[in-house]
């Protein structure tokens, strides 16, 4: 880990018992208030939508709402490509395909456009953090429905101690904070 990205992590805030007792939140916002660390963050996010020559092997950015919106879109210009927004369900105005998913306390919709991707395209995903899986799971079988194949999953933190790598069944995954 370089110093600039380990600098960079070091700014997330922990927010102990939010949203409710029991929780540590980690806040990624004094990370994003800094550009030197932002900057470093979205470099390290890009690493795996790159080649070894540092040349994008992705043809699109998919980023999770809401954070994933964050960091997707600049580690899309970072690579040159278009980034393309998940979104919960009646946020978007085209037709689209829809993937719901478990959470513990019910159930979400993710939904993505149908033109969102053109067969074949490789994709990387972004989001903030890897906890149970299903959100990222529910994005890898919306990027299958565009004909999409998903190159690797960049996520800025991961919760270890949940399930949430065994939910990608072997996509390659990034992550760079494991808590």
């Amino acid at each position: 880990m370089t110093p600039g990205l380990e600098r960079a992590l070091s700014l997330i805030a922990d927010v102990p018992d939010f949203p409710e007792p029991g929780i540590l939140f980690k806040d990624i916002t004094p990370l994003l208030d800094d550009a030197t660390a932002l900057g470093s963050v979205v470099e390290a996010l890009a690493a795996p939508g790159r080649d070894d020559a540092g040349r994008p092997v992705v043809d699109k950015v998919l980023g999770m709402e809401s954070r994933g919106f964050i960091l997707g879109a600049p580690v899309a210009l970072a690579l040159g490509v278009g980034f393309v927004p998940v979104r919960k369900a009646g946020k978007l105005p085209r037709p689209t395909y829809a993937v719901s998913y478990a959470l513990e306390y019910g159930e979400a919709t993710l939904e993505v456009h149908q033109d969102a991707l053109q067969p074949g395209d490789r994709v990387l995903l972004v989001d903030d953090v890897l906890a149970t899986g299903g959100t990222a799971k529910a994005t890898v079988d919306l990027v299958g429905m565009c004909g999409g194949s998903v190159h690797a999953v960049a996520m800025l933190m991961e919760l270890s101690f949940l399930p949430g790598r065994a939910a990608l069944d072997g996509v390659p995954l990034t992550t760079l904070l494991s808590v």
